[in-house]
């Protein structure tokens, strides 16, 4: 008999919003999730991520004081990741940047390695754009920009 139960990912995660109508048409028309269920009565929404079926955001409509700021990343492709900055300013979403890189580009974290970039939902939820890097971990770098990353990576070739 095995010892654990290995799970294979997360299947779903929850919000707790204000206002869920805002925040349904930030999820679904700034982001482009598919809206895939609501319950007027319950006060909340459920998105697919991805494909239907595969993983689910729900959003649960709470008095402000039950809203605790959270923050949770969804996994993108490195290609998207790089077109995500003018994707978010198109829709007037500022990125977030916490380590100190230029401003809207995507941040590497080297013990990964993978690259994100940061923004908030209308309730400052901290939402992250995340996509694993081919490159093996450096994490003597820190969190650098990704520019720097590929630039080390051609100096060295590896």
């Amino acid at each position: 008999m095995n010892r654990w139960v290995e799970p294979s990912g997360i299947y779903e995660t929850h919000l707790h919003v204000r206002d869920l109508e805002r925040s349904v048409a930030f999820y679904r028309d700034q982001l482009g999730l598919t809206l895939c269920f609501t319950n007027p009565k319950r006060n909340l929404a459920f998105f697919w991520v991805g494909q239907a079926r595969q993983q689910m955001l729900g959003l649960w409509e709470k008095p402000e004081d039950q809203i605790v700021r959270s923050h949770f990343a969804f996994s993108v492709s490195l290609r998207d990741l790089e077109q995500a900055p003018a994707f978010l300013a198109e829709r007037g979403i500022a990125c977030r940047d916490f380590f100190g890189n230029p401003e809207g580009e995507p941040t590497v974290h080297t013990w990964m390695p993978a690259a994100s970039l940061y923004f908030e939902d209308p309730d400052g939820h901290s939402l992250e754009y995340i996509a694993l890097l081919p490159e093996g971990p450096r994490p003597e770098l820190g969190s650098i920009p990704l520019s720097r990353w590929r630039e080390l990576h051609r100096q060295t070739g590896k």
